[in-house]
């Protein structure tokens, strides 16, 4: 499906590693191009054509960013460097300043390191308690297993909306729902389902969401932060300087500007921004419940051919995204990822930055296949060719 707006794919590969980064369509290349090529300007600082140019397109990206994960204003996005420099801007900017010792912080052993260590680290800092919410049978978050867990001292909950390994869509929806009833703070990670799912933070009842700008067909080295507006009212930035600040004097007074240019302090990535903006508008061409059907009827697809490959171990075939985790019966996952890419397939081998999974997979690492839009059957036909003739694995690797 739109394969031909994909550079990189005019090479002879087979792109399975879309949970780590996706690949980038030749419109938001050309957008970022444009900017470096015709209108390079720093943002808010210039009076002239390029600069005003820039302004706008930077602006325009907020709002387009506001519409897509149906936020109540624009003030509510904050550009980062990608998912983890938010998460860590929520933990250390916001709960290290309303949170305290003994106070409950809800996560599962299948959350990503960038949703998990921050939390590990108030909780050293400030006496906090993490707790895991049990995983079901299929290594997979319930509501009700997460309810069961909710007592008078849960502040907040934490969670991807699909985790990077398991590939579980989680009902963020039900728990938003009771998260507010209980006055929880609920925190949503969604990289690895803003370009695969729907995502709306009303509807979600989002204290905050994060995601990165790679995973979603955009550029590196951003990201986005959304919170409701009251709440970053009360966040603090970790960065101070230019662009940020509303007057600073040499008694040492100094006031911040209003959010969320407050929280974005420097030069941001401009080029990244408007990147991420034509990301977005090209996956709303396309449309995220279609990207969805198609990335789900893949993974099935893949599913009932590697089910009939007896060294195959599937670890999430029920899951209801595009993520499926294997191994080759008797081989290190990293052996079979430079197997595979003998064949040009390019897959993830390891633990995927959730290292808390093993206690539930009782394995540490795990080959995993991710989908996009521009997966084809053609793909996973390939991919079941190479593991079902895997017994020579061993005299091509070596």
């Amino acid at each position: 499906m739109h394969r031909e707006d994909f550079p990189m794919l005019k090479q002879d590969i087979v792109y399975f590693d879309n949970g780590a980064t996706s690949l980038k369509p030749q419109v938001m290349i050309d957008a970022m191009v444009d900017y470096y090529s015709n209108h390079t300007a720093n943002i808010h600082r210039g009076d002239y054509d390029a600069a005003i140019k820039t302004d706008a397109l930077y602006d325009e990206a907020r709002e387009v960013v506001k519409n897509f994960i149906h936020a109540e204003s624009s003030r509510e996005i904050v550009f980062t460097s990608g998912m983890t420099d938010g998460m860590n801007r929520i933990v250390f900017g916001f709960m290290r300043h309303h949170l305290k010792a003994g106070d409950e912080v809800l996560i599962s052993k299948a959350e990503h390191a960038s949703c998990a260590i921050p939390w590990y680290v108030l909780q050293k800092e400030l006496g906090i308690v993490v707790r895991s919410v049990p995983l079901d049978s299929e290594h997979q978050l319930t509501v009700s297993n997460l309810e069961a867990m909710i007592t008078p001292r849960t502040k907040v909950i934490s969670i991807a909306h699909i985790t990077n390994v398991i590939g579980d869509v989680r009902d963020v929806v039900k728990i938003g729902e009771i998260a507010e009833k209980h006055h929880i703070y609920f925190v949503v990670d969604a990289a690895q389902s803003v370009s695969h799912v729907p995502v709306d933070v009303l509807e979600m009842k989002a204290s905050f969401l994060v995601f990165s700008g790679h995973k979603m067909l955009g550029p590196t080295g951003v990201g986005v932060l959304y919170g409701k507006l009251s709440l970053l009212e009360e966040m603090k930035p970790l960065s101070y300087g230019g662009g940020m600040n509303e007057f600073f004097e040499a008694t040492g007074e100094y006031d911040v500007r209003e959010v969320p240019v407050r929280f974005e302090a420097g030069t941001p990535p401009i080029a990244e921004v408007i990147g991420l903006s034509r990301a977005i508008q090209y996956i709303e061409s396309i449309g995220v419940l279609k990207i969805h059907a198609h990335e789900v009827e893949l993974k099935n697809y893949l599913v009932s051919a590697l089910s009939k490959i007896p060294n195959i171990v599937l670890y999430n075939k029920n899951s209801e995204s595009g993520i499926l985790a294997f191994n080759i019966r008797g081989v290190f996952s990293q052996d079979t990822a430079v197997y595979l890419n003998h064949y040009h397939i390019y897959i993830r081998a390891g633990n995927h930055c959730s290292k808390m999974l093993k206690d539930d997979l009782n394995i540490k690492n795990t080959c995993r296949v991710s989908m996009h839009l521009y997966n084809t059957k053609e793909d996973v036909d390939k991919l079941v060719c190479a593991l079902k003739n895997s017994e020579d694995i061993f005299k091509i690797i070596l």
